[in-house]
């Protein structure tokens, strides 16, 4: 070729000047670009060639009527020919119309029964005149073919019961359920109640068939020049910048989606109640240790320790370490007299206390067990009227179902101060629950075994149109404070409730485990919106 003869001529003229070795690599590299330039102008890969066939025949014809028979007719897989269609149909070269053909084609059932009849027929066939058994017609047929074949054959009239021989009650019998197999094969139409039967018994099964017809678009041309993406700097340089066409930008596309990380609803919904307690001055404590005593969660709140709450099966203890090393002698001195013979006029619970119990370790029920940690810190340290709240996990030994896990998060707050009343409690929590978006409140007489008097908190629900519980309230007990070292004219105030059921009233949420666990979909997660608490 051109291009050979003249990369040769240009290696001679070097050879008189340039080493053989640089000869042989001018040699090689004119061979490549040679290749090169005939693969590049010699070869078009399938689509191409089917968009050359497309456009070609639209430019002395009016349309392609079908696709299918467009494809035969020019040796082209379909399935390519409707992709490349519906390239060209996008950038207005072609305008093409859909065309969808539903037909009833055999299933591998229905073909069985072409080849060998349907049950019923073979049925009637291996019912000798003389007669014959129900065993020996399912050794002779099979069970299965006996089954269908047998209730159709006895449906259509055609043998009698067993009794204990089957016999024929007509001569000779026809298969219809064959020919209409047959004509469907065939493309015939049949009567709607035919098909159904057929459908009903699973020989047939329709089958979509989707082609379209072709003719030329807006934006025709009989060969697609395909738009620019870039201005490059080859373009600008040729100058042939101004004769290109470029593809118009999609300013409402969206960008690729970002990578990053996602608060989890009860995240939110945890700092918004932090923000809360801290507008209205409340100091956080620390719960950082999941492990607690029983001393702490149980006996140091006046709990006795025969309560069912303590029992395994309400609460998990740990194995290693099995009991805490270190508790303040006087102070466990004080909680042991409270609870077998009382003090400050109480009568206590009456019944021999051990200090081994009170050393097991668990993973704490509530964290009213870092309360009383702060409290009695406060009254050794000299009190001082205080407000404390905490917002983290607590552990129960529960059924997990819809609304109970065995671990979930609890929200407490107290106020410790001299002279503050059952009064002063109702009208914090108004406060504290209106901040929450809850203005609805009643108030419900109840018990704990470390506050009195107790009360449920109650909000009325809009959406389920019924009261339900919000949280748990009282007064921390003179039996539980005293014995810590307060002053005896000291009060303190407490509530508490889960962090996990605000949430999931704010989220529409109706099963915990879909908030809090492994089975929470992580779509739920970047996708949740912001936390609105007490906005309407």
């Amino acid at each position: 070729t051109t291009e050979t003869y003249i990369c040769l001529e240009s290696a001679r003229s070097l050879s008189l000047s340039v080493p053989a070795s640089y000869l042989s690599v001018s040699l090689f590299l004119c061979f490549v670009e040679v290749v090169e330039i005939q693969s590049m102008v010699g070869s078009q890969s399938k689509p191409d060639r089917t968009e050359v066939a497309v456009l070609t025949y639209l430019e002395s014809h009016d349309d392609i009527p079908n696709s299918s028979d467009f494809a035969a007719a020019h040796g082209i897989d379909h399935e390519e020919l409707l992709s490349v269609i519906t390239s060209l149909n996008g950038f207005n070269l072609v305008e093409a119309q859909d065309i969808r053909k539903e037909t009833w084609v055999l299933t591998e059932e229905g073909e069985d029964y072409v080849e060998h009849g349907s049950p019923e027929v073979q049925v009637f066939s291996a019912v000798p005149l003389e007669g014959i058994t129900l065993p020996e017609l399912q050794a002779k047929l099979g069970a299965s073919i006996l089954k269908i074949g047998f209730s159709n054959a006895m449906g259509n009239k055609w043998l009698e019961p067993p009794k204990p021989l089957i016999k024929r009650k007509v001569a000779k019998v026809e298969d219809r359920v064959k020919q209409s197999l047959l004509a469907i094969r065939d493309g015939q139409e049949l009567d709607i109640a035919v098909v159904n039967a057929l459908k009903k018994r699973k020989l047939i099964t329709q089958h979509v068939w989707k082609g379209c017809s072709v003719r030329k678009g807006s934006k025709y041309a009989p060969k697609r020049i395909k738009a620019a993406t870039d201005l490059t700097r080859e373009l600008l340089q040729r100058g042939t910048w101004q004769e290109v066409e470029f593809k118009q930008y999609n300013f409402d596309a969206l960008g690729q989606p970002t990578n990053g990380g996602h608060l989890h609803p009860l995240l939110k919904v945890r700092a918004q109640i932090r923000k809360i307690f801290l507008e209205m001055g409340f100091e956080e404590m620390p719960t950082n240790n999941f492990v607690e005593s029983s001393f702490w969660n149980f006996d140091a709140l006046f709990q006795p320790q025969q309560h069912p709450a303590r029992d395994s099966h309400d609460t998990f203890f740990l194995k290693v370490p099995a009991r805490t090393q270190k508790l303040p002698e006087d102070y466990l001195q004080r909680v042991k007299r409270i609870h077998e013979v009382g003090g400050h006029e109480s009568i206590g619970y009456g019944y021999d206390w051990k200090r081994e119990e009170a050393e097991k370790n668990l993973l704490r029920t509530h964290t009213t067990a870092v309360s009383s940690k702060m409290l009695y810190r406060l009254a050794q340290e000299g009190f001082t009227a205080k407000k404390y709240f905490s917002i983290d996990r607590v552990f129960r030994n529960e059924a997990v179902d819809r609304t109970h896990l065995a671990e979930f998060h609890q929200v407490e707050g107290l106020i410790c101060d001299r002279g503050i009343t059952l009064g002063d409690l109702l009208g914090v929590l108004n406060e504290f629950f209106s901040r929450l978006g809850i203005q609805n409140l009643r108030f419900k007489p109840a018990y704990n075994p470390y506050t009195e008097p107790s009360t449920e908190i109650f909000s009325y629900h809009d959406t389920l149109k019924k009261w339900v519980e919000v949280g748990n309230s009282g007064m921390f007990r003179p039996e539980m404070l005293l014995p810590m070292g307060l002053p005896e004219d000291v009060s303190v105030i407490a509530w508490g409730l889960s962090l996990e059921r605000p949430t999931m009233i704010l989220y529409n949420i109706d099963n915990i485990r879909d908030l809090f666990g492994h089975k929470v979909d992580l779509k739920i997660i970047e996708t949740n919106p912001i936390c609105r608490l007490g906005i309407k």
